[in-house]
């Protein structure tokens, strides 16, 4: 399949000279990430948006994020499947943290909040993630 990398060239622009957003661990944000290369997660729409889930907040501009997708794939281990609790009311949606995409970002991409992952939840998906590493 043929990528077009141009309107993604020029959203990147716009967004390297936007504002950063206060942003906390645990808090899931639509975030531009882009059209990317191979089988890395890109962004959808105008906006290349995809929700991220805030793993490590380094300081006010970069943090490590974990790309989400509905896409569960329950069998495999670097796929993590939770509840995210939405803005401020009680609703919930299920997501599934990629592990295996998990970046380093820039706060100049993310966009909006979304929610958050529960205390319980990001324990067990840290956890996960340290099994991951040999």
């Amino acid at each position: 399949m043929q990528k077009e990398f141009g309107p993604w060239n020029k959203k990147k622009k716009e967004t390297h000279e936007s504002a950063r957003p206060g942003f906390k661990v645990r808090e899931i944000w639509a975030c531009k990430l882009g059209g990317n290369v191979g089988d890395e997660q890109d962004g959808v729409g105008n906006d290349f948006l995809r929700p991220i889930v805030v793993l490590k907040k380094f300081n006010n501009n970069i943090l490590w994020g974990i790309p989400l997708t509905r896409t569960d794939k329950p069998n495999l281990p670097f796929y993590f499947s939770f509840f995210m609790m939405e803005g401020e009311s009680t609703s919930t949606q299920k997501s599934i943290a990629i592990l295996s995409q998990i970046r380093l970002i820039d706060a100049r991409r993310l966009s909006y909040r979304i929610g958050e992952i529960s205390q319980v939840d990001y324990k067990s998906l840290t956890q996960k993630l340290k099994d991951l590493i040999p």
